[in-house]
């Protein structure tokens, strides 16, 4: 697999502190959290605090989303509602660590066969879906609501 070349257009900054118990903050300041490393993974599980994997989850919805209903216009199949809902999975791999992806597209207003289409397009345009290509297990699901 080839690296395509990118014409940025746009770049988010972050910075984070103290790892898994520390803070993130985006350089526009509208992200800025406490994170914790969950107890299920033996950290405090802090209240008020988040995960890398939450902000993650809530970035790849948002992306995925977005890459779907461009695919929609370009199909000229406009569902009538899009939701996303993501669910990021750390946990350990024979090698370390790694990650695990569900999304969930639901879909109002199409057909399964017509939503299905608009995901699949989606999945290949989205850059998250291609930045984690190959690296991490992602399984997608279209609900026709």
């Amino acid at each position: 697999m080839s690296i395509e070349t990118v014409d940025v257009l746009y770049t988010a900054t972050a910075k984070a502190e103290g790892g898994r118990n520390g803070t993130a903050l985006s350089g526009d300041g509208l992200i800025d959290v406490n994170l914790t490393l969950p107890k299920a993974m033996g950290g405090p599980g802090k209240s008020g605090a988040t995960t890398p994997e939450d902000l993650f989850a809530a970035g790849y919805a948002a992306c995925f989303g977005g890459a779907v209903d461009l695919m929609a216009t370009k199909s000229n199949l406009k569902p009538s509602a899009l939701v996303i809902e993501s669910a990021v999975g750390i946990g350990k791999t024979p090698t370390g660590v790694g990650l695990k992806v569900e999304l969930t597209a639901k879909v109002s207003g199409l057909s399964q066969a017509d939503a299905e289409k608009i995901v699949a397009l989606g999945h290949q345009f989205c850059p998250y879906s291609k930045a984690v290509n190959g690296n991490v297990e992602v399984t997608v699901k279209t609900v026709v609501v």
